[in-house]
């Protein structure tokens, strides 16, 4: 090898780059230390005043406040929100009668006034006024007097015409013998010929009592305006030999 060679040669180059080195990374540590100071403080007055706010209720100390007094603030406090609960109710309570007042105040309803005087005055006068009849005037002549005679006497004849409604009543009686030895045919015999004008016998049958003896029962319409139940009783008990008593059975308006 020349020497010129050997004096371009960096024979200690190792160790300046291990200087190099060394340098730098304690520039870089110096760095990191201004970088990150500011936030570690930072952090660490926010730990502190946490702990401080985690000591302190309202203000004062808990080192300073005895439990006592902290209970009598507790019971205090569950106080007033039981009064305002309290009032709440009232309150709401008073809301809903309030509410149901106007419900039914809105929904009254008027009653209809009733009609004045001078108004039933003026009806009564107009109904007055009206003539059944027919005539416009008060004088009338003798057409129209002969035309409304006519009028009232077909209306008379008409009805008279009409049929009046009669009541009559349909009856079932119950006649009794004395015994078994009574002739219940004989007995029905002589009870038909009991007549009236109105009365109208109907159906009869035989109808067993006890011990053999039977009763007569036998049906009647009556005009009720000229028939009498109490006179048609007593006019069958006059049958001595034959009947001992007379019951009425069923009653029923036709």
């Amino acid at each position: 090898m020349k020497v010129e060679a050997l004096d371009q040669f960096w024979t200690d180059k190792s160790r300046y780059d291990l200087a190099e080195k060394r340098f730098y990374e304690g520039t870089l540590k110096v760095t990191d230390r201004s970088h990150y100071s500011p936030l570690v403080s930072e952090i660490a007055k926010a730990r502190e005043h946490i702990q401080n706010s985690l000591e302190k209720i309202g203000g004062v100390s808990l080192d300073n406040v005895s439990s006592s007094q902290l209970a009598s603030r507790v019971s205090q406090l569950e106080s007033d929100n039981k009064d305002l609960r309290q009032l709440l109710n009232a309150v709401l309570k008073r809301l809903d009668t309030v509410e149901s007042q106007l419900k039914l105040t809105n929904g009254e309803v008027k009653k209809p006034e009733a009609p004045s005087k001078k108004e039933e005055k003026a009806e009564e006068e107009d109904d007055d006024d009206v003539d059944l009849f027919g005539s416009d005037s008060e004088d009338e002549g003798e057409e129209a007097a002969r035309v409304r005679e006519e009028r009232l006497a077909a209306y008379n004849a008409k009805k008279s015409k009409k049929p009046a409604l009669i009541a009559k009543s349909n009856i079932i009686l119950d006649v009794k013998p004395w015994d078994d030895e009574t002739d219940l045919k004989v007995m029905e015999a002589e009870i038909r010929k009991i007549t009236l004008d109105g009365l109208l016998w109907g159906a009869s049958k035989f109808v067993p009592v006890a011990f053999g003896i039977q009763k007569l029962s036998i049906s009647c319409v009556v005009e009720d305006d000229k028939v009498s139940i109490d006179w048609l009783t007593e006019e069958i008990e006059k049958l001595e030999d034959f009947v001992q008593s007379v019951d009425i059975a069923a009653f029923n308006k036709i």
